[in-house]
C-alpha cells in the first residue's frame, strides 16, 4: 500500500515519534538533510520550511535510525511504522522540498551546536 502524503498521514507519523518518547520540533536552520537528530536527548528537529510531503519523507527516513520498539506502539501506529519501514526497504520515499539528499554519514546531527 502506498503512503498518502497528506496532513492526516503527517499527524500519524508525528504520533509515532511522540509515543516513542521523542520530542519533535519544526525549526528554522541549515539542515543538510532536512533534519537534525539529537539522540541522547531524544529530540528530532525538522526544517520547518518543508512541505507536508517533505516532512513525511524526512520523518520516515529518520525512523530506522531511532531506537523504537514496535511492540510498545499502539496497533494503528505499529502498522504505519511497519509500513513505512517496509516501503523504505523497497524504495526510499521521495522527498520534495528538501533540496538535499539524506546524510549517509550516520551523523545527521553533526551540524548542531
Amino acid at each position: 500500500m502506498q503512503i498518502k502524503y497528506n496532513q492526516h498521514t503527517l499527524d500519524r507519523v508525528e504520533k509515532i515519534f511522540e509515543e516513542s518518547g521523542y520530542i519533535l520540533r519544526y525549526e528554522k536552520g541549515t539542515f543538510n538533510s532536512g533534519y537534525c537528530l539529537l539522540e541522547h536527548k531524544k529530540v528530532v528537529v525538522v526544517n520547518k520550511f518543508l512541505s507536508i510531503e517533505g516532512r513525511i519523507g524526512v520523518l520516515a527516513d529518520i525512523l530506522p535510525a531511532l531506537s523504537i520498539t514496535a511492540d510498545h506502539l499502539p496497533e494503528g501506529s505499529r502498522k504505519l511504522y511497519e509500513q513505512l519501514l517496509k516501503q523504505l526497504a523497497e524504495a526510499p520515499l521521495q522527498q520534495t522540498g528538501t533540496g538535499d539528499a539524506p546524510s549517509s554519514s550516520g551523523d545527521p546531527g553533526a551540524n548542531n551546536s
